[in-house]
């Protein structure tokens, strides 16, 4: 990742903060609902074929292919395809990232010693995977720059190209003036931290919806109500607050990541402990987000203990006690748009089909790195819904009066019990 915004310090940090910051605006958000939609769509349609074809399928898998077309289309306006394809560049980006992810808990840095780089097969074949990588980004920031030259731009807070709505055109057309390496830093970085972290979330939730059915029924209700058939805009992703609530759950019981860094710039005191100049504290979010003094029924799945008519929990107004995307100035950049990503991913998913655990499928197991991944996967029975037939509303048939026969012009129709009097009806 360079010197991208998760691992640069100081100046560079802040600097690249305030330019990353406001290419997440509203409108952009807004504009992305749309691309979650399309990408889930792709993912619908696959699992339809499943569904005929009565073929379990491993949802981890599926979730981390749809979360990276995502990610690859909001970062920098390339698609990946990965729900249908199998390139080059979906194997590079997979092989970086498994890398990226065992060199942060690797207790030796082996990859920094130089005879080793040439003699490990491994080695080599992420060294290539990163060549392709950063070869096709400058490529893409170079057709950026010529679209960006070409435009006739008038830049404001919340400007966004609608042919490419890509934060790579924002940050071009901002007049953001750095190198092509750490635009190439930066992106890499959202693309690992927007990527494996939105997977994990839809994982985990639906393990979780596996296990309490009356949950799953009551999202399938709200899913139903809001959204129809249709692919959600942001005034229905606003209306999902069930949903909304399901996802921030999943967030207290299973973050991602499971543990925050943060790096002691002076001597300082915690509690009973010394904290010495540039020692790293390692904030365990996990044990937090479970912690009996902070949570009634800690370890149970709840989405109801977060009020539909409440804020949506974070940070502040839960007093630190729950910090699913950090908190401070190094909060996470992309909270709206994980949340607003995996809220309509799982209400377009729950809408379609039934998920239940598939026989025989192994038991879920966690194996913890930067993210929370399970051990062997998450294999899953998917069915399409069955929706209840729309049963028509009977009408009252309407009677028209022969006043020639029986009855006379002012006469009634109606008894005194309620019935239709003798009179002839036509």
């Amino acid at each position: 990742m360079g010197k991208g915004l998760i691992p640069a310090d100081g100046e560079i940090w802040r600097v690249r903060r305030r330019a990353i910051v406001p290419a997440l605006h509203q409108k952009y958000v807004a504009a992305m609902i749309n691309l979650f939609g399309e990408a889930t769509e792709r993912l619908c349609q696959k699992l339809d074929a499943a569904a005929s074809d009565g073929e379990d399928v491993e949802m981890e898998s599926l979730f981390s292919r749809l979360t990276l077309d995502i990610i690859g289309k909001a970062l920098f306006n390339y698609d990946f395809d990965s729900l249908t394809n199998d390139t080059g560049i979906v194997e590079a980006v997979y092989t970086v990232l498994r890398e990226a992810e065992d060199r942060s808990v690797a207790p030796i840095p082996v990859w920094e010693i130089p005879i080793w780089k040439d003699i490990s097969p491994r080695q080599r074949k992420v060294a290539t995977a990163l060549k392709l990588i950063n070869t096709t980004l400058d490529d893409l920031i170079a057709i950026c720059k010529r679209m960006v030259d070409e435009e006739e731009l008038q830049f404001h807070e919340e400007y966004m190209n609608e042919q490419d709505p890509s934060i790579l055109h924002f940050l071009l057309a901002s007049g953001d003036d750095v190198s092509s390496k750490q635009l190439r830093d930066d992106l890499m970085t959202m693309l690992i931290a927007g990527h494996e972290t939105s997977a994990a979330v839809l994982t985990w939730t639906f393990y979780l919806l596996s296990t309490e059915p009356s949950v799953m029924s009551k999202l399938q209700e709200e899913a139903d109500s809001v959204l129809g058939d249709r692919c959600p805009t942001i005034e229905d992703v606003k209306k999902l607050k069930y949903a909304t609530r399901v996802i921030n759950e999943s967030l207290r019981l299973y973050p991602q990541p499971p543990v925050l860094i943060r790096r002691s710039l002076e001597d300082d005191r915690l509690g009973d402990y010394s904290i010495k100049r540039n020692e790293d504290i390692f904030i365990c979010i996990w044990n937090l987000h479970r912690s009996p003094k902070q949570w009634d029924d800690a370890d149970k799945f709840k989405p109801e203990r977060w009020p539909l008519d409440g804020p949506n929990p974070n940070e502040t107004n839960q007093n630190f006690r729950y910090l699913p995307f950090g908190g401070g100035p190094r909060k996470c950049v992309g909270d709206m748009f994980a949340t607003y990503e995996t809220v309509v991913a799982l209400a377009m998913l729950v809408r379609r089909f039934n998920f239940q655990m598939a026989l025989g499928a192994p038991e879920v197991k966690m194996t913890t790195g930067a993210t929370i991944h399970t051990t062997e996967g998450l294999k899953m029975t998917v069915t399409r819904r069955i929706k209840p037939p729309i049963v028509p509303t009977l009408e009252m048939p309407t009677f028209e009066v022969d006043t020639s026969v029986g009855a006379s012009k002012g006469d009634s129709l109606v008894g005194k019990k309620g019935e239709v009097s003798s009179a002839h009806c036509r």
